[in-house]
């Protein structure tokens, strides 16, 4: 009998490295891998797999804009300080209390009934009709409400301008903010517009921390004078930065009898601040400098508060 020849055994399909159960022939030209159509970036020549395009961009310079910060097409920040501005506002108008809450009030007194009074001294209380009554504000700790007030806004109920105080600041957010962030960067253009807010709540709380203010007007004002201030360093259109400037401050006087000047003056001096110093100095001193602002501001408040706490 003829002895039968056994065939001889095909060699197992090879298959994509990610995808086991996937038959692939086409290599990566960089790490000589199997890899599937999922899986394939095109490359200068050839294809590549998707870990070594990973690995190539990490090596990639980023591109970054003239005041250092990396170059990106969406403004997320501003979204998202839009965002945040928005929630806060549908929920003062849901619990109403909030803004007694998170308003920046330097110093005020809750009565036995509950109400929130003005404090002026020991000796006299507006509207006070008998205590004991119980310290409240930054005076006493809640240093919250310098931040947390500059994403509250009038209510509807206070009259024409209620509604209008979050419209205009979100507009102006919009306006500016998207502009703004592109030339900074988001982290440049974060700090840039909180340490405008909290500039205009630490000069509220110097001048009148017994009067309760909010709202994002402060840090508008910051970014008003920013744009100003990086437009002249660009060298773009210098009457278009004047005259929004101009404007900005007609409409701080204007409006001193309804909102807070004190923190409109605060946020342009604070954002005039910061803007300078990432207009002007090396990168590196970026951080330092911004981290100085801060410093400052915090100094004045804590001196302001060891002047109010002698008084209780």
């Amino acid at each position: 009998m003829e002895d039968q020849v056994s065939a001889p055994e095909q060699a197992p399909a090879p298959v994509c490295y990610r995808h086991p159960k996937t038959e692939s022939h086409v290599r990566c030209v960089r790490c000589d891998r199997y890899m599937c159509g999922d899986c394939m970036r095109p490359a200068s020549v050839g294809h590549q797999c998707v870990d070594c395009v990973k690995e190539g961009n990490k090596s990639i310079r980023q591109a970054r804009t003239v005041f250092g910060g990396k170059v990106s097409v969406v403004p997320a920040v501003t979204y998202v300080l839009i965002a945040v501005n928005v929630i806060a506002y549908l929920g003062e108008l849901t619990y109403p209390d909030l803004v007694d809450r998170f308003t920046n009030l330097g110093l005020g007194l809750i009565g036995a009934d509950g109400q929130q009074y003005v404090y002026q001294d020991p000796a006299s209380l507006v509207g006070a009709d008998g205590g004991p009554f119980t310290p409240v504000g930054i005076a006493t700790g809640e240093w919250y409400r310098l931040i947390t007030s500059a994403f509250l806004h009038l209510q509807p109920t206070e009259g024409l301008f209620g509604i209008l105080h979050i419209l205009l600041n979100m507009y102006w957010l919009w306006t500016l903010g998207r502009v703004i962030e592109q030339v900074l960067g988001k982290p440049r253009f974060a700090a840039l517009y909180l340490l405008s807010a909290l500039g205009g709540s630490v000069l509220g709380y110097l001048i009148a921390p017994d009067e309760a203010a909010l709202g994002a007007s402060g840090a508008i004002f910051g970014l008003a004078t920013a744009y100003y201030i990086f437009s002249r360093r660009l060298n773009h259109d210098p009457a278009g930065a004047r005259r929004l400037i101009v404007s900005f401050l007609l409409w701080g006087v204007i409006s001193a009898t309804v909102t807070s000047w004190e923190g409109h003056l605060g946020g342009l001096l604070a954002g005039g601040g910061v803007a300078l110093c990432l207009a002007h100095l090396p990168r590196k001193w970026h951080l330092p400098a911004t981290a100085g602002v801060l410093a400052v501001l915090v100094v004045l408040v804590v001196l302001k508060t060891s002047r109010l706490t002698g008084t209780l």
